[in-house]
């Protein structure tokens, strides 16, 4: 399923507009994003957990030059858990 397709179908369950259902996907993903770059995490109990993990600074091999290492800085890592719930709902 693709972005539009999604957008149709959760205007057709909620009988509203694709640009309402568009409007509504956009201000939840913004919400999302700022949560994380704040250190925030949302929890939407039955569906999951959205949190930003910390990955630490590290050296690994340069892919591109055999025998060469890189050093790759800490970041941050955007992570979705789902819940117990949703996770069973699907099987």
């Amino acid at each position: 399923m693709n972005k539009n397709e999604f957008l149709r179908t959760i205007a057709d369950k909620t009988e509203s507009t694709i640009k309402d259902a568009n409007a509504f996907y956009e201000a939840f993903v913004s919400t999302v994003q700022e949560a994380m770059k704040a250190d925030d995490k949302i929890t939407l109990v039955g569906f999951g957990t959205f949190v930003a993990r910390h990955k630490a600074a590290s050296v690994r091999p340069n892919p591109q030059k055999p025998g060469e290492t890189i050093k790759v800085a800490a970041c941050k890592v955007p992570a979705l858990k789902f819940g117990k719930s949703f996770k069973d709902s699907i099987n």
